[in-house]
């Protein structure tokens, strides 16, 4: 059984997703978001990493996925972004936890099999696939996207290597 922490950044809210790779498929574990108020920026990566930390401690992630960064038409956005990014990886990597990025075009062609999926598209086979009632933030449907997205590429990349061998 493999455990993968899904990440999707933000400097206002970053959502996450946990699930398990189990020989019988992938199972849904829990989901939600890491909500910052209006708080100086400092603050809000503060929160962000004490965030990721508990979860890292709750849930004990065998690997960690994240959304990579794409420009943004506002580069102080975009600087906001990487700036959360980086709150996450620093939690990641302080439980010495492997963290794997995925394009936002790759993770939605993983799971809807179009690379220019809008986010309800995502969601909904999120809920599908992983039999999830109910309302579902926006966010936290993204993340446990990004760590199907990274179960999906483990596995190409474990039947590659079986071939090649």
């Amino acid at each position: 059984m493999t455990r993968v922490l899904g990440i999707d950044p933000g400097s206002r809210v970053s959502g996450y997703g946990v699930v398990d790779q189990t020989s019988n498929g992938i199972r849904y574990i829990a989901s939600g978001c890491i909500r910052m108020q209006q708080d100086s920026m400092p603050d809000r990566l503060k929160k962000i990493f004490d965030g990721v930390s508990e979860l890292i401690n709750i849930y004990q992630p065998d690997q960690v996925a994240i959304e990579q960064i794409f420009m943004h038409k506002n580069a102080d956005s975009a600087l906001k972004l990487g700036m959360a990014r980086g709150a996450i990886m620093c939690a990641t990597m302080q439980q010495n936890l492997p963290i794997y990025e995925y394009a936002a075009r790759q993770v939605k062609l993983a799971l809807v099999g179009k690379g220019s999926a809008d986010k309800h598209q995502v969601q909904h086979m999120i809920k599908v696939l992983l039999g999830i009632q109910g309302e579902m933030p926006m966010d936290a449907s993204d993340a446990l996207a990004i760590a199907m997205c990274h179960i999906h590429h483990q596995q190409s990349m474990d039947r590659y290597n079986q071939v090649g061998a």
